[in-house]
């Protein structure tokens, strides 16, 4: 009973006297230290050592964990700052390629030195009949009739169909309706630029290309400046197949569109043409070269 009685008593009186005691042996100096503290010193310096450590250990856990969620918040915010910034970048690069194709239009304006009217594109028809564009203007349609030139900055885009208030149907130069006068850019020759109207791709028919003539793969053919009005220098097509057969008048060639029907977006639609040629300005629309002969 005595020792249950005084045994918290004991316990305090321990707890108080070792760490005092431990104290007391760590701050003399080593070389004076003998019997009881040298005892306690031996005892208590692999319970301080392992103290020691095991606090270094968890203030490095904590410390990383403090960093990691740091580094976490950080990565998720400089994620969100990456997605605005290539967001406002693809916008940059649309703006900055809308602003060279306004440009390049703007240059071909200047350059036609005519009356023009911009239209912005619509809409796009594409059947085994007709292949049209639907463009709106920047006006009133009052002063565009049928048949003006339609041009783009990569070139001839066809011509025009029909108006109806602020928009205008334009039959595209791949149109199996369409027919431009051309010239090989390269070396000068005639021909005849037709819409093959296939459904499957934007192509061309050259046509009442001379047998004789020098034509290859690769050469640009651009507006002749006669048959249906277009300024002379305007690009057309690119030349992508040559044919040339031991026998007839012609040869058979094939062109891409300068144009790209599925991108282009605005366009100037000729409203006067200058004479160019004022006695080749008089055949008829769709009608071959003047002096070529017919099938």
């Amino acid at each position: 009973m005595n020792w249950k009685r005084y045994r918290d008593s004991v316990i305090v009186l321990l707890a108080l006297a070792v760490p005092f005691w431990v104290l007391r042996a760590s701050m003399r100096d080593p070389r004076k230290i003998s019997g009881p503290d040298a005892v306690i010193v031996r005892i208590a310096t692999p319970l301080q050592l392992v103290s020691a450590t095991l606090a270094r250990g968890m203030s490095s856990l904590w410390g990383d964990y403090i960093y990691l969620v740091d580094v976490k918040e950080d990565n998720t915010r400089l994620s969100s700052q990456n997605a605005r910034l290539q967001e406002r970048v693809r916008k940059l690069e649309a703006l900055e390629e809308e602003n060279r194709r306004l440009h390049r239009l703007l240059d071909l304006k200047q350059s036609l030195k005519t009356e023009v009217v911009s239209a912005q594109v619509i809409g796009k028809n594409t059947n085994e009949f007709f292949r049209v564009a639907r463009v709106t203007l920047d006006r009133d349609a009052r002063d565009v009739g049928a048949n003006l030139p339609v041009l783009s900055q990569d070139g001839v885009v066809g011509t025009t169909l029909k108006t109806a208030g602020d928009t205008v149907d334009v039959r595209l130069v791949v149109d199996a309706g369409s027919s431009v006068d051309v010239v090989v850019q390269r070396t000068g020759a005639r021909g005849f630029v037709r819409g093959t109207g296939d459904e499957s791709k934007y192509s061309c028919s050259v046509q009442y290309v001379e047998r004789t003539d020098e034509v290859e793969v690769g050469d640009l053919l651009v507006t002749s400046g006669v048959g249906r009005r277009f300024p002379k220098g305007i690009p057309v097509a690119t030349v992508t197949q040559v044919v040339r057969r031991d026998f007839g008048i012609y040869q058979q060639v094939t062109a891409t569109p300068t144009v790209d029907f599925s991108r282009v977006e605005e366009v100037l639609i000729l409203t006067s043409v200058p004479g160019e040629d004022t006695k080749a300005t008089r055949d008829a629309p769709g009608q071959a070269p003047s002096g070529t002969p017919k099938k």
